[in-house]
This record gives C-alpha cells, sequence and structure tokens, in this order.
C-alpha cells in the first residue's frame, strides 16, 4: 500500500520508522500537526499483528492527539509512539533508551508520555536519554497527593466529568447515584473511574481481560463481572470504554444497550460511520478526543513547569460545558457529535494557542 495513500494519513507532518539492532526496538512516530506547537502524545508498546495494524494505529492516535489538544486549549500539537513489543514480555531498559534516543533526534517536534503497555518506569529509562518526555516527576496529583507523575488520575477525572454531562445533557440526570455504568477494561485509567464512580453512588458491571482484576473490582466497588466479549450487552445507562480503540464496530454498534457511549479509550470508533449509527438509535457519544484530554491537560501543565493541582483541575472540568456545547450543537443540526466536534477542533487548530486556566 503507498503510503500517501493509505485510508489513515491525514497530512501528516512526519512518520518516522525507528530500528535499533542492539534492543530489538521496532517503532513508529507519527507528528500529525505542530501549528499549536510541539507535538504532544503518549507512547503505546503493543504486540501488534503485524506493521500495517501499528502503522494504522499510530496515524490514527497522532491525528486524535491533535483534536485532543485544540479541543483541551493547551499549546501543544498531537503526534504518538508506538513501540511494536509485547509489554509483558519484551519491555527492558534498552528498549526505552533506544526509543529516548530516537525521540531526541526529532530535535523537539515530538514529547511522548504514559499510554497503554508503558509505565512511569519505562518513561523514566526515555528520560535518560532525551528532555521530550512527561509524567516522570514526582509532583503533587489533582487530588493534592504527591504522585508519581502518572496522568491516570486525570484522565480518570476528565472522564467522569464527561459523563456527569452526558447523563445531564441526554438522561435529564443531575446525579451519578444510581447510574449503571459498564465500564470496559480496568486498567490504570478504567479502575480510577470505576474508583470514582463507586464513590458517587453508581451501579457498576466490569469486564476486563484479567478475571482477577474483574474479581477485585467486584470486592472493591461491589460490581457485577462480566466476560469481557459480553460487556456491550449491558443494558446500563452509560457504556464507558477504557481499553483498546475500535471497540464500536459494525457488530458492536447493534449490540449495544447503553444510553450513553462514554469512556477513556482512543478511537473508540472503528469507523466515522459508527457515530451516525449511534445517533440514529438514540445513544449519545462522547467523542474520545474530547472526554479523555484530562491526562494531556495534567502533563501539559508538567511540562511548562505549572505544579498547580487546583488549575489543572479546574481546566480539566472545562471538559463538561465543552461536552455539552457538542451535544447541543449536534442536536440543533441533526449531526453525530464527531462531527460537531471535529468541527469545533478545526477551528482552534487556526486560533493563537492559549490556556484557558
Amino acid at each position: 500500500m503507498a503510503f500517501f495513500d493509505h485510508p489513515d494519513f491525514d497530512g501528516h507532518e512526519q512518520v518516522v520508522l525507528g530500528h535499533d539492532r542492539a534492543s530489538g526496538l521496532r517503532a513508529i512516530i507519527a507528528i500529525h500537526d505542530t501549528r499549536r506547537g510541539p507535538a504532544l502524545g503518549g507512547c503505546r508498546t503493543f504486540a501488534y499483528a503485524d506493521d500495517t495494524a501499528a502503522l494504522r494505529d499510530v496515524l490514527r492516535l497522532s491525528r486524535s492527539m491533535t483534536y485532543k489538544a485544540a479541543m483541551a486549549e493547551v499549546p501543544y500539537g498531537g503526534g504518538k509512539a508506538v513501540i511494536i513489543a509485547d509489554p509483558r514480555r519484551d519491555k527492558h531498559a534498552g528498549l526505552f533508551r533506544a526509543l529516548g534516543r530516537m525521540i531526541d533526534g526529532l530535535g523537539g517536534r515530538y514529547i511522548t508520555a504514559e499510554d497503554a503497555g508503558t509505565t512511569v518506569d519505562d518513561l523514566q529509562d526515555v528520560a535518560r536519554e532525551t528532555p521530550c518526555v512527561v509524567g516522570v516527576r514526582r509532583r503533587p496529583d489533582i487530588d493534592g497527593n504527591m504522585g508519581t507523575g502518572d496522568p491516570s488520575p486525570a484522565t480518570a477525572y476528565g472522564v467522569l466529568i464527561g459523563i456527569r454531562a452526558a447523563v445531564a445533557h441526554h438522561l435529564g440526570a443531575d446525579t451519578l447515584t444510581g447510574l449503571r455504568v459498564a465500564v470496559q477494561g480496568l486498567g490504570n485509567v478504567g479502575w480510577k473511574l470505576a474508583a470514582r464512580l463507586h464513590a458517587a453512588g453508581a451501579q457498576l458491571w466490569v469486564a476486563d481481560t484479567d478475571g482477577e482484576r474483574a474479581r477485585e473490582a467486584e470486592r472493591a466497588f461491589g460490581a457485577t463481572a462480566v466476560a469481557p466479549d459480553r460487556i456491550v450487552d449491558v443494558a446500563a445507562d452509560v457504556f464507558a470504554p477504557c481499553a483498546l480503540g475500535s471497540v464500536i464496530d459494525d457488530v458492536t454498534v447493534d449490540r449495544l444497550k447503553a444510553a450513553v457511549v462514554a469512556g477513556s479509550a482512543n478511537n473508540q470508533l472503528d469507523r466515522p460511520e459508527h457515530a451516525e449509527q449511534l445517533r440514529q438509535v438514540g445513544i449519545a457519544y462522547a467523542p474520545d478526543y474530547v472526554i479523555n484530554a484530562g491526562g494531556l491537560i495534567d502533563v501539559s501543565y508538567e511540562r511548562d513547569a505549572l505544579d498547580d493541582p487546583q488549575r489543572v483541575r479546574t481546566h480539566i472540568e472545562r471538559i463538561g460545558p465543552t461536552l455539552t456545547q457538542i451535544f447541543r450543537q449536534a442536536d440543533r443540526e441533526g449531526v453525530p457529535t464527531d462531527r460537531v466536534a471535529a468541527r469545533m477542533a478545526e477551528e482552534r487548530l487556526e486560533q493563537r494557542p492559549s490556556r484557558v486556566a
């Protein structure tokens, strides 16, 4: 397949393939857009089936990061890195140091952070080779507790804010007490979101490929564990995808029984057409790059040396009004929410970047 004709190529400024013989690194970095500032986006470590799957993922993720930064109103562009490796077996310090050298060679155009399969410890190894990394410095988190730099608490908080906005608009609910939420994926963000939902009084159904993790959520949150391939069938108020992308596809879009789709996963829709299918059956979709921006907001403040948890928290809370604006506009126009969000993001890409909190 010719690269520039790839269906997920979207005018990306730069796509770099990296290989390091000594460490075994095989990585792709995609810089989508730097009009608002250096590209900022996490590094995903995943056992992709082949190079084609890795390329598709990094192209889609980097484009989403551009829109995420624009909608979150942070002065950064969009980029992403993927490492083709099994995070359970193949990770070691040399792999991430090699990635650090690869990133450093880009001269500050791309700044990396945590993503699925990559931890704070991994990023510490990246930081030994380049300053172009965030999420590695101990600092107060959004709750004022001294944290490791992990942005997942901020991401989970932003999703909670987004769920509140979605159910207020679509269901007329002014509380989460008794709300039925099906959480798919109990990784760093999914677990923290489940904890916040439980504290707010929601009823939880959970699924994770790690069965013990799901059983632990039963004990911790009074949740009901569901098989991973059945979580989309739960008759919930909210379906919260918090695992990998493309969960809403040609099959699952017809199986969904939730009234709202609102979660932390990136690229939840396998194809753009699925947003219109959700709209036609009355399911409200919170565009993923809007609702899951809390982590990006958090690490952008770290990058700019602004250690003010309350300021970060206030900035994250703007996710709610932004989503409400998107829902209302989509209703007025009779179009899917992702179309409205994309239009807003494109408009903001033409504006001078500035912080709003």
